[in-house]
């Protein structure tokens, strides 16, 4: 069935896995003969790849979905199709099915890669395909992908999660956890250095836990020791970490490695012995400090971020200034913080004691308050340093800056050299002025 002239448009929401299987499901489609457009008025196929981690993004997301009518209306052959996590709740699937008859096409998680055989199904039998299987299946390889130019590529190495965090959503839509093969997996990223990346990010929603269903030992620090040998990339990221499973093997390999690049995120989401708890997050406040310490033993120099949780269910003011204390104690570069919303289907949703909207709303202001203080003294101490910058390209706030990033994942903007195009190579930029978020630097002479 060719596919010529005709052209796709995919909408992505949610977090880097949602983005790399945008990238497949963009693969999929090219291989078909479609071709990209950033244009919804050309586009033969649009997609809204979901994500359902919060009430905001989904109905952030029928909104979208209610906006596109109108060019379903003008364009009668017009694909409209929805997947991701949101498709892989049941009431959310009826509700599009029933209230957006404008919809053509709708699946899950688990069976991304169907993608060419549902659209076939659509154009030959001119009928809505709602395709979502409840359970995952068996990591299916080989998919095309088709990755934006750049320096960067994401790699998934782990699909779904075990760990039930009770406000958390995500083993529900995304099922339990599969780790791809080394094989695989080192496959594809030599050739993504034979492609010209330079930097790989290892995607999981727990990465610490790769390979805990193999038959064999094998973990995730075996993985990376074998990854850190592949010539050509040159620096290696990894998302997600939960603290449980940070092996002391794993950061001895992390310190050993040539690639592995000193950034830990370590989301830790509350402070509270008794929240944790209640989180069910398998660790608690004095385990997760001991972590910190021995990654700090290991590493002269390194960056921990994380992620924060206020106004779970039960949490009281006593709680809140635990979750103060601890990021006083640990001096993390940055946080992703949240005000607790409830996910229908996740046990913290139905939980009793529910924080107040405007409590939640007041210790989030606070929280956010003390770390961005701590952001900008720890970005002050790095003035006058000089950094190794993989260049990642232009800067979008300043076309006569480029921008990249020190190996703690700290994005640095500098005055771009005039007839010289840097993308793509290490520099070394000495660091001028800190800002909360960023640094200014400028390009050093390696003379």
């Amino acid at each position: 069935m060719e596919m010529q002239n005709k052209h796709f448009i995919i909408h992505t929401y949610g977090c880097q896995m949602n983005v790399h299987d945008s990238e497949i499901l963009a693969g999929m489609l090219v291989q078909m003969g479609y071709t990209p457009t950033a244009d919804e008025e050309e586009a033969d196929i649009i997609l809204i790849n979901t994500c359902t981690i919060r009430d905001k993004a989904e109905q952030k997301i029928f909104g979208k979905i209610g906006t596109l009518r109108r060019i379903k209306e003008q364009n009668p052959d017009l694909i409209i199709g929805i997947c991701g996590c949101m498709s892989q709740q049941e009431e959310v699937a009826k509700k599009i099915k029933v209230n957006f008859p404008h919809v053509d096409l709708l699946f899950g998680t688990h069976n991304v890669h169907q993608l060419p055989e549902m659209i076939k199904k659509i154009l030959m039998n001119n009928e809505r395909v709602f395709e979502v299987w409840e359970k995952e299946g068996e990591v299916v390889e080989g998919l095309p992908q088709h990755r934006n130019e750049g320096i960067s590529a994401w790699v998934t190495i782990t699909l779904g999660c075990n760990n039930f965090c009770t406000y958390c959503i995500v083993p529900y839509v995304r099922g339990r956890e599969r780790s791809r093969k080394p094989g695989d997996i080192i496959k594809e990223v030599q050739e993504l250095a034979k492609q010209g990346f330079k930097e790989i990010t290892l995607l999981g929603q727990n990465v610490n836990s790769y390979g805990k269903d193999f038959d064999t030992p094998y973990d995730f620090a075996d993985l990376l020791s074998e990854l850190d040998k592949i010539d050509g990339i040159q620096r290696i990221r990894y998302t997600t970490s939960h603290p449980r499973d940070f092996t002391d093997k794993l950061i001895e390999v992390i310190a050993q490695s040539k690639r592995v690049c000193n950034h830990f995120h370590l989301p830790v989401q509350a402070g509270s012995n008794k929240v944790l708890k209640a989180m069910n997050r398998g660790y608690t406040r004095e385990q997760y400090l001991e972590l910190v310490q021995k990654i700090e033993s290991k590493f002269p120099e390194y960056s921990i971020t994380t992620d924060l949780i206020v106004g779970f269910p039960g949490e009281t003011e006593e709680d809140f200034q635990q979750t103060l204390d601890l990021v006083k104690k640990v001096r993390y570069d940055s946080a992703f913080t949240f005000a607790y919303s409830p996910r229908s289907g996740t046990p913290a949703a139905k939980m009793e004691n529910q924080v107040s909207k405007e409590e939640k709303s007041s210790r989030l202001t606070r929280l956010i308050e003390l770390q961005n203080e701590i952001s900008k003294e720890k970005n002050l101490s790095l003035v006058g340093k000089v950094y190794p910058i993989l260049v990642e390209g232009r800067s979008k706030t300043n076309k006569d800056y480029l921008s990249g990033r020190t190996t703690t994942n700290k994005l640095v903007n500098f005055p771009a050299p005039k007839d010289v195009d840097l993308t793509g190579q290490i520099v070394p930029v000495r660091i001028i002025q800190a800002q909360t978020w960023s640094l200014i630097g400028e390009l050093e002479s390696e003379e």
